[in-house]
């Protein structure tokens, strides 16, 4: 060790040494933004999320990410549909 001091910040109680502030000021990341997609799919969207998705998330990531969502959703029925009538001999 050296006689140095580091400069770190303290850590909150409960904390992991992260500065939440960063992190509240920071648009959300491809994960937020596909959980997001798929809480508001099925009706389960926080009014927290909402607020943040609202206020710091860019338009157009939801829109690829609900049009990616869209089509996956639509393909799985398509599947689902054939293996019904697949398995009943239509």
């Amino acid at each position: 060790m050296s006689g140095r001091k580091q400069d770190r910040k303290p850590m909150r109680p409960g904390g992991d040494g992260h500065d939440d502030g960063d992190r509240r000021d920071r648009p959300p990341g491809i994960l937020q933004v596909i959980q997001s997609t798929l809480a508001a799919a099925f009706g389960v969207q926080t009014q927290q999320a909402r607020e943040r998705d609202f206020t710091r998330g860019r338009p157009l990531h939801y829109i690829i990410a609900g049009a990616v969502f869209t089509v996956l959703f639509i393909l799985v029925l398509v599947l689902i549909v054939r293996l019904v009538l697949r398995s009943a001999g239509v």
